[in-house]
């Protein structure tokens, strides 16, 4: 007998792409108005992408920092309410004029300055000073953060491995030595920090309250330039001067014949194993504070690595390395977290990916744009559900991902033999409307489709392409839009 599940479906839409007045989604009112939206049309997950601080290229995926959240996510209107901004001053602010796209250029120049003048206010009221306090003991993490991101901005955002040497290896008479000099942005950080983890919490509350999880999404390494290599560099496989000693990628394939550089460093496994798996622990601990449901990012990276030389023009001279992830999920199962964890398991794919799958007991995932090639042993393939939760299975279907082009525009470039295949699956249903259909009926235990495919919106609706440098990260739905996406995804799960 199979277990017994509890099905949940749910809508993917990153924070970035909700509609404000301020040029990005934030935690605010416009993101309890989706919550309402979901929760009255049967969805009872969000899912979203990761929510770390973004640097150079805007991608969630390589944040300054594992624990703290996104500046840009702080909801104005709230602050507004609080008395720490006025209207004003938030209306002569220039975010970008397409309500249709965020325009991270004009967000760095316009919206920190903002946030600056409301730490200003904030930290003169009475009281404030022992709310830090409270708040910096919850968070261990908060410290550190806020100290690489003043030397940052101190350097002209210099990434730490170019710092001098005192900073960059965090001596403790160099760090005495600053700590006059970028003590205003420390405490600005730590305020910008304080302030979204209250309103996280304040939202979260409320999705909850409204049969909601959020879902959210970590990526399995670090970035380069972030505050984890910078304070925690003992995690890392780093020479004595900072240096990565190998770098993340994947290897030649039929889409790359050089492979992919990531750039990533990769962590130093035989370390991490002694030390008890903390900071991957302290990673968990903090996603289960801010989620309910966590996707974890190229796990297949738990099995074993694709390792590249420091330095290497491609992926093609890189090695597979090993693990200690069988001992790492051992530890996560121990510690009893509140979180439940998903795998994307896409990729290059062994056995030893699949056994490790298999023992966390995690759901894997099935991307229906990659199902149609005919092949049966095709593991994205699902069935429609009859109702019956001996039947569902442990996966999470999806239309397609913020890495895919949106279904309406994946249809236009497929063959007369995916499109027969695909219509078959869909049955009478009109397409592509019809996949997103069955992929809400089939039998998977958490179905996940994007907000995109829903209302079959075109390339314009592309999250992200990888491989490219620009324009990625960028889509928001408009107020009209919302408005359809309701009525529609009512038809869609009811």
């Amino acid at each position: 007998m199979e277990t017994d599940y509890t099905r949940r479906r749910g809508i993917l839409l990153p924070i970035f792409s909700l509609p404000s007045r301020y040029g990005i989604g934030t935690l605010g009112r416009t993101a309890r108005r989706f919550i309402d939206v979901l929760s009255k049309s049967g969805a009872s997950i969000w899912a979203i992408l990761p929510t770390g601080v973004t640097g150079y290229g805007d991608s969630p995926y390589q944040s300054f920092s594992s624990f703290a959240l996104n500046p840009y996510f702080l909801d104005l209107e709230e602050l507004i309410g609080e008395g720490l901004l006025t209207e004003e001053e938030c209306a002569a602010c220039d975010f970008g004029a397409d309500p249709g796209r965020v325009d991270y250029g004009r967000l760095y120049e316009n919206r920190m300055p903002l946030l600056m003048t409301a730490y200003a206010r904030a930290s003169s009221r009475k009281g404030y000073e022992n709310a830090l306090r409270r708040y910096e003991r919850t968070a261990p993490w908060l410290e550190s953060y806020a100290q690489f991101m003043a030397i940052k901005d101190m350097t002209g955002g210099k990434p730490w491995y170019e710092w001098e040497d005192g900073l960059k290896n965090r001596v403790p008479a160099a760090m005495e030595r600053i700590s006059g000099k970028i003590a205003c942005e420390v405490g600005f950080h730590k305020f910008v920090q304080m302030k979204l983890s209250r309103q996280w919490a304040r939202l979260k509350a409320y999705a909850n309250k409204k049969g909601v999880s959020i879902m959210g999404d970590i990526p399995i390494y670090c970035a380069y330039d972030s505050a984890d290599c910078w304070a925690q560099r003992k995690n890392f496989r780093f020479d004595r001067y900072g240096r990565p000693k190998e770098i993340a990628g994947v290897p030649p394939d039929y889409f790359c014949e050089d492979g992919q550089l990531w750039g990533n460093p990769l962590y130093d496994w035989k370390f991490m194993k002694q030390d008890g798996f903390a900071f991957w622990l302290d990673r968990l601990r903090r996603a289960a504070e801010l989620y309910d449901i966590l996707r974890i990012d190229h796990f297949r990276g738990f099995a074993s690595y694709y390792a590249v030389p420091y330095g290497a023009v491609n992926a093609r001279v890189g090695k597979w390395r090993r693990t200690e992830g069988p001992a790492l999920f051992d530890a996560v199962a121990r510690a009893k977290l509140p979180l439940e964890i998903v795998a994307e398991d896409l990729g290059f794919i062994t056995k030893s990916v699949r056994d490790l799958l298999k023992s966390t007991g995690f759901a894997g995932m099935q991307i229906m744009e990659f199902a149609f090639d005919g092949d049966r042993a095709n593991p994205h393939i699902n069935k429609r559900w009859n109702g019956d939760p001996e039947k569902l299975r442990n996966k999470v279907a999806y239309t397609g991902t913020h890495d895919n082009p949106t279904l309406a525009a994946w249809w236009q470039e497929q063959d007369e033999i995916i499109r027969a295949n695909a219509q078959k699956y869909a049955g009478a249903e009109k397409m592509p409307y019809g996949i997103v259909k069955a992929t809400a009926e089939c039998d998977a235990r958490i179905i996940i489709i994007p907000a995109a495919d829903v209302l079959l919106l075109g390339a314009e609706a592309r999250i992200n392409s990888p491989g490219t440098a620009s324009g990625n990260w960028t889509w928001r739905l408009t107020e009209d839009q919302c408005a359809a996406f309701g009525k529609k995804l009512k038809k869609l799960f009811n």
